[in-house]
């Protein structure tokens, strides 16, 4: 038996551009409606910011504070199989977390404790664009399954900024460049055991994917998803990291590493990102969603709650029913402009505007 985990209600205050607001919402669909730029994307970021510690928009956290404050709460209460839980997370000079009371040093105690699935417009292009977003979907997936892997990844990124500074003083201060094998040895530390998580859940992902992508349209479609590394091994990557040492040291960065990982799509054999149409990337995308939600839903025995960011614009009333029946009970929260009901859903319904929010009757 699967069970629902869910969010019982928000409580944001001085949050993006909304004063103060109190909002329950329900175990099923829960729908915000309204014009753009009016704050509809605001309560989906302040979920996100609760399951992660940080913005899917932004690196900048005072951007999330109501203009002319000098500090933001955001607090949800929770439920899951076992236990009930509320976290609190305060934005001011230095961001402060709390978990049913209890002050957390570090993000990864965070992690894990709300499961979420995110889609929004960008990633419509996510094949299309940066291979960082591709890797940000991965490190978001693993990283709440996975705590553990997020402290690996940070410490990787800390060493590869601090090689990165040394490679700079070599180059213009005739740093010793031996000194950099110190370096070379913790980025390969961590390398591999990013790797291997990276690896496991690709893995994961081609599994389910092509069952969900083979029912969205009706077996027209092959898929094949393969991920692109150069860090399978210490060996491949120790000896990478001396063969690019003297071009790394003329460009003052590390060219080479898990920080360049990346993964792909074919659709019966040809590449998404350049021969796929705009319409088999949006149902890639879907799959890939799905694939994530089926992933998390495997391994934590409860289902994830779904963020739908302005995600109806692109479809009409049939394929929302069609999208929707496939992620029966489940705790969904979407967003968009105009008011969608849908024939045999429950549906809690709120309009949003200039920062307010009201509960319509359905």
């Amino acid at each position: 038996m699967v069970f629902i985990m869910w969010i019982k209600d928000i409580k944001i205050k001085n949050f993006r551009n909304y004063k103060e607001e109190e909002i329950n919402l329900s175990e099923g669909i829960n729908l915000f409606y309204g014009d753009n730029a009016q704050g509809k994307t605001n309560i989906i970021e302040a979920i996100f910011l609760s399951g992660f510690g940080k913005s899917f928009r932004t690196n900048k956290e005072k951007e999330m504070i109501l203009m002319n404050e000098q500090d933001a709460l955001v607090e949800i209460d929770y439920k899951k199989i076992d236990r009930e839980g509320k976290i609190k997370i305060h934005l001011g000079n230095k961001k402060e977390l709390w978990i049913n009371g209890v002050k957390i040093k570090k993000l990864s105690e965070l992690l894990g404790k709300v499961n979420l699935v995110i889609f929004h417009p960008d990633d419509i292009s996510i094949f299309k664009g940066n291979p960082q977003n591709r890797r940000r979907f991965l490190d978001i997936m693993i990283s709440q399954l996975k705590p553990n892997y997020m402290h690996h990844l940070n410490l990787y990124l800390k060493t590869l900024e601090q090689r990165n500074n040394y490679l700079k003083q070599i180059k213009e201060e005739n740093k010793d460049e031996n000194l950099l094998d110190v370096w070379d040895e913790e980025l390969i530390k961590h390398a591999i055991i990013i790797y291997q998580y990276r690896k496991e859940y690709i893995d994961k992902i081609r599994e389910k994917i092509k069952g969900i992508h083979n029912e969205i349209t009706n077996n027209k479609e092959n898929i094949e998803i393969f991920y692109v590394s150069e860090c399978e091994t210490q060996e491949k990557y120790r000896k990478l990291l001396k063969e690019r040492r003297k071009l790394d040291i003329i460009k003052g960065f590390t060219t080479k590493g898990i920080h360049r990982d990346d993964f792909y799509i074919e659709l019966d054999e040809k590449k998404l990102d350049i021969y796929g149409s705009q319409g088999q990337h949006r149902t890639t995308i879907l799959s890939l969603k799905l694939a994530e939600l089926k992933i998390i839903e495997d391994e934590i025995g409860e289902k994830p709650i779904l963020l739908l960011d302005d995600f109806m614009s692109e479809l009409d009333q049939k394929r929302i029913k069609n999208f929707l029946d496939k992620i029966k009970n489940t705790q969904v929260i979407i967003t968009c402009t105009e008011k969608i009901n849908i024939e045999n859903k429950k549906i809690l319904i709120y309009n949003v505007k200039e920062g307010k929010i009201h509960k319509e009757e359905n």
